[in-house]
Order: structure tokens, then sequence, then C-alpha cells
């Protein structure tokens, strides 16, 4: 099983540069450009925050980038909603988040909780997929609902023919760093509960918008960098710096003993490692405070 994962495109409405100057649809095609030569491909996940701001027209400009790219390859293309994600437009135009390479609904079990969360399964080739909702409105951090923890201890009770993926926006997982511990998934305790003793191979996020490798109950998981860009540790503690450079990675799932293998994969960007933002501790605690 080889999977193309990307995460956090934050397209806008337009297609313009952002606050940050950076044009965020450029960004996604010069990703989806750079992947071209990819072979053998199974699957394209797109782990969250694939808006900006929620808007309609974003969700229609990565559904229709990503058809041009996955209907050469023939794959299906699987989306997750992420904080910056509005989940009745994301609805509107992804559906279930679960499409076929021409942009058709694919899922076979669709969750839509009390809560809105909506979470999917799809196979490909004997692997499930499972894609969850880990959004919380108008919040950074991510939390996954007890209705939709209960579904997805329900569908993992039957085990799938070659084993489950899981792809969700936040990690359950965190480096010592502070907007990790506070805007990452926030109940990681549920989730490794739910995934204990099932077949889940690997669980995929993004969110922290850099590459990142942990395991939640001797589950693999892994965070992908951004495509619109990623986030620079060799700042100073309590700071953040964010550059230029659009990432997405390669996971290869291989059958009984062998796998998962991550690969990070860099868009040919000439302007890759300019500073998009940098903000302060004063402004990296003011932003903890009003979102933590």
């Amino acid at each position: 099983m080889r999977i193309l994962h990307l995460s956090d495109t934050h397209v806008e409405r337009t297609d313009a540069p952002n606050r940050h100057g950076v044009n965020p649809t450029a960004s996604l095609r010069l990703m989806l450009d750079s992947l071209r030569h990819q072979r053998d491909v199974d699957a394209i996940v797109v782990t969250g925050d694939i808006a900006n701001d929620g808007a309609v027209e974003a969700y229609t400009t990565v559904r229709e980038l990503l058809r041009e790219f996955a209907l050469p390859l023939d794959v299906p293309v699987f989306c997750t909603t992420g904080n910056h994600d509005e989940r009745e437009a994301f609805g509107k135009v992804l559906g279930s988040g679960h499409l076929t390479a021409d942009g058709s609904e694919r899922a076979e079990t669709v969750l839509e909780s009390a809560d809105g969360e909506r979470a999917a399964v799809s196979t490909v080739d004997g692997w499930r997929i499972v894609t969850l909702d880990s959004l919380v409105p108008g919040k950074v951090h991510g939390w996954l609902g007890a209705e939709q923890l209960a579904w997805l201890r329900g569908v993992l009770a039957t085990p799938a023919a070659r084993g489950t993926v899981l792809a969700l926006h936040h990690p359950p997982i965190a480096l010592d760093v502070e907007t990790q511990r506070v805007f990452g998934l926030r109940n990681p305790s549920a989730l490794a509960e739910a995934v204990r003793g099932t077949d889940v191979r690997v669980v995929l996020t993004g969110h922290f918008h850099l590459q990142l490798f942990g395991l939640l109950e001797a589950v693999p998981v892994w965070v992908t960098p951004g495509v619109v860009n990623r986030i620079d540790l060799t700042a100073p503690p309590g700071t953040e710096r964010a550059v230029r450079g659009a990432s997405a990675s390669l996971v290869e799932l291989g059958d009984g003993s062998a796998g998962p293998m991550f690969h990070t994969l860099h868009a040919r960007d000439p302007r890759a490692h300019e500073t998009v933002y940098e903000i302060d501790e004063e402004q990296t605690r003011a932003l903890i405070q009003r979102f933590g």
C-alpha cells in the first residue's frame, strides 16, 4: 500500500497570496506538480485544514486540483477536516471526504454524530481507510467525541483483510513544545484505548506543519509537514517561525511484519526556507492564552 499524504493546504477563497504573502493555491499546485512522477500509488490522503477560512470556493479549488492529479493515477482521495475547516462547506463540496479519482462519492460507511462530527470508512485493495473528525469549532486543539469513538470501536471490532489506516488532523503525540502540547489532540488516551489490540497499522495526521513520528499504543503515528508552509523548530524556544517550502509524505505499508515506512517529499520551491512569519515569546504566549 503506497499512500501520498498531504496536509494543511490552507487554500483561500481566491487564488491570491494570504496575509503572510504566500499563495496557498500556488503551493498546492507546485506540490502536486513535484509529485507527478510518483508511481504505484494506491491512495491520496489529505489530513485537514484544507480551506483556510472554510470557504466553498476553497474546497472547490482543492477538489479540482486533486481530481486533475488523481485521474491519471486512477486512485481515490481521502480528506479529513481540520481546525480551519467548516463542516457544512466541506460536506457540500467533498461529501464524506472519500472520493473516487473523478471526485465521486465512494465511502462505504459514514458517521454523522449528534455533535456534527463526520467520519467515514472505505476499502482499498483490502486495506480499510478510516477518516476521523477532530475539529472543535472555533478552537485550535482537537477532540474526538464519545459517539465517534464508540463508532470507531465498532468499526475496528472486525479486522480488515489487510489492515486499517486511520487519518485525522490533530496528532495524538507531541514534542515538548508548548504549542504542540496545547493545540494537539486533547484526548489521545481515548484514541489509544480505541485502537488497542486492533488491526490499525498506522495513524496519519497533520496540523503541526512539520514531520514527526511517534507511537500510540505501539501503533506508528506520522505527522506530515504542511503544504502551505512548515514550522522551523530551530527558532528560539518559546517562539514560532514558519518558513516557505511545501512538503508531503510517501507512506508505504507492507504485509505482515514489513513497514510502515515514511519518506518526506519536498516541492522544488526556489524560495524554500524563506521566513513566512515569526512570533516572539510574548506573542506565542498570547496565542496559547487565546486558543489554549
